[in-house]
């Protein structure tokens, strides 16, 4: 096939699939081989999509596909088609599709130049190599004891940190032991969706974090709504509770004024013994009917006044 069938054949591709879909993940694809690449692809199928390609092309199209359909909202992605990026696009759930993504990662020797994505650590343990070996861990400051004929690492050793370079005695060491501390796959940048474009961090935050900042947010209008005395309908309800508290207490200092909720509190103010003596009375042992009988309409009382009066100083 020649490049211009290529080009007219990939344009037709990238065209059909901003047509099909309305949500896709922009992924950076360094250090990913063919085969890998092949293996995500058919763990997708169904209702994922991958392509990689030019960055010349992919913008062109994407700009045609624009003018043509007057849909611009895939023209958000053009800023972010920069370097070694390619497009999954999906119509799958997104938390779930990303989680498919990640879990299509294979493990990669350390080699000379490259910078490291995380810390490398050497474990403490028999290596299994012989005495001759060891100048070689000196040389990198791994303390090691000879133990039955074979080179043991007495402590943990972090060799390599994340974003410094791999030294070739590093990789020649993590080579000999066995070792491939990093892991390569398809790394998610950006999540676009119907026109929008946003950081893949936004798929960890879960319907309780919602809540949460939905609540926290309630909190605060109540606490200035009440502050400044402005009825809102979260705040309504404690204007209204702490509205009648100042009547209350007024009422019981002024002669004169009777209502029934003013009327329970002054009943309760005066007989208390009443009211805490109700609790244990309905308590009584079950062997003691006749206690019990007289301790009923105590109870009885117990809850109405509960329902008209304790309730008001919650």
């Amino acid at each position: 096939m020649s490049k211009i069938a290529k080009k007219q054949a990939y344009d037709a591709k990238l065209r059909s699939y901003l047509e099909e879909f309305e949500k896709a993940f922009l992924v950076h694809a360094d250090n990913v081989g063919s085969k890998q690449f092949m293996q995500i692809r058919a763990g997708l199928r169904g209702q994922s999509q991958v392509l990689m390609g030019k960055n010349t092309m992919r913008p062109r199209t994407i700009r045609m596909y624009v003018e043509e359909t007057g849909d611009d909202g895939w023209a958000n992605l053009l800023p972010h088609l920069a370097g070694n990026v390619g497009l999954v696009f999906t119509k799958g759930d997104l938390s779930e599709v990303r989680e498919q993504i990640e879990s299509y990662k294979v493990g990669a020797p350390a080699r000379v130049g490259l910078v490291a994505p995380v810390d490398v650590t050497v474990p403490a343990g028999n290596t299994g190599l012989d005495p001759s070996s060891t100048n070689f861990f000196q040389a990198l400051n791994v303390p090691t004891k000879i133990n039955k004929g074979t080179v043991e690492i007495t402590t943990d050793v972090q060799l390599v940190k994340a974003g410094e370079k791999v030294g070739a005695s590093e990789a020649t060491l993590l080579a000999k032991l066995g070792i491939k501390p990093f892991s390569y796959g398809l790394v998610l940048q950006s999540v676009y969706e119907s026109g929008s474009v946003y950081s893949t961090h936004v798929l960890d935050i879960t319907d309780d974090d919602m809540l949460k900042t939905v609540k926290a947010g309630l909190a605060n209008i109540t606490c200035v709504a009440l502050a400044t005395k402005y009825p809102t309908e979260v705040a309504v309800p404690h204007l209204i509770i702490n509205g009648f508290k100042n009547v209350l207490g007024l009422a019981l200092n002024v002669e004169g004024y009777s209502f029934p909720q003013l009327d329970k509190v002054k009943e309760m103010l005066e007989n208390p013994e009443a009211y805490a003596s109700a609790g244990p009375a309905a308590d009584a042992d079950d062997s003691k009917p006749a206690a019990k009988e007289e301790a009923a309409p105590e109870e009885e009382e117990e809850e109405e006044d509960d329902d008209m009066g304790f309730s008001l100083f919650d």
